[in-house]
């Protein structure tokens, strides 16, 4: 689980958006961007927005116990209106709602996303039990670009898609030389230009709202790590595993 550093939780995130993301070689500059271009013909998988037509499973009994939550919050606060829209995954009318609120570059993220989210996803999403709702928490330069690139795809399906795709290929950039150009080799893949790319980069009132979402899971919610979830406003953190979520999901139908 990603913890915030004390110093990180005292302070505010007001991010200047050159000095921030040029901290991680992601400012959008031409000649940067020409050699991004370049990395782009690589091969990369592409994303896949299409969801596979199977279906619904019966959600077999949870063969472990429900972890305790660590807390809960009001669930009308909780999903009251914030910074930016939120973006459902499943129906909207699910009696169960996962808020996760998750880091790119989270590394228990992307084990929650690629080892129990297909699992959960089949037993519970795709059947109508639950919905799920990602909300950024960035803790570095490049899960802020990688939020923001995210956000900028165009619609909804291609944010989810995009989500999944930099957690499940995460060192793929995470750890990459030049973050901007592996970065705009997946946004090109959701359709985006080299000057979509650059726009976005640099498109200070999304760079807030980010910041301002990551800011209220933090002060109103009591998020201090990555991830935290909240099921049904009942707190939990880290990267639970299938059971152990199918276990706290069938708790609240």
């Amino acid at each position: 689980m990603m913890s915030m550093s004390s110093d990180t939780s005292r302070r505010p995130l007001a991010f200047k958006i050159a000095a921030f993301l040029a901290s991680a070689g992601l400012v959008a500059s031409t000649g940067g961007l020409a050699q991004a271009a370049g990395s782009s013909a690589q091969s990369a998988t592409e994303i896949q927005v299409a969801q596979s037509e199977t279906a619904p499973a019966t959600p077999p009994a949870p063969t472990v116990e429900a972890p305790a939550s660590s807390g809960s919050v009001d669930v009308a606060e909780l999903m009251a209106e914030g910074p930016l829209p939120d973006i459902i995954v499943g129906d909207p009318d699910a009696p169960v709602t996962i808020v996760e609120y998750a880091s790119m570059t989270c590394g228990h993220c992307a084990n929650f996303h690629v080892n129990s989210l297909p699992q959960l996803k089949k037993d519970f999403i795709d059947t109508g039990k639950a919905k799920l709702i990602i909300r950024e928490f960035p803790f570095d330069p490049r899960a802020l670009a990688g939020a923001m690139l995210a956000r900028c795809t165009g619609d909804d399906a291609k944010r989810t898609a995009m989500v999944d795709v930099l957690l499940e290929q995460q060192g793929e950039w995470v750890r990459a030389e030049n973050a901007s150009a592996a970065l705009l080799k997946f946004a090109k893949l959701a359709g985006m230009s080299q000057d979509d790319f650059t726009a976005c980069l640099n498109d200070k009132e999304l760079q807030q709202k980010v910041v301002e979402t990551q800011e209220r899971g933090q002060n109103e919610f009591g998020v201090n790590a990555t991830p935290t979830f909240f099921v049904n406003g009942d707190k939990y953190s880290g990267a639970l595993g299938p059971d152990e979520m199918a276990a706290v999901i069938e708790s609240h139908l």
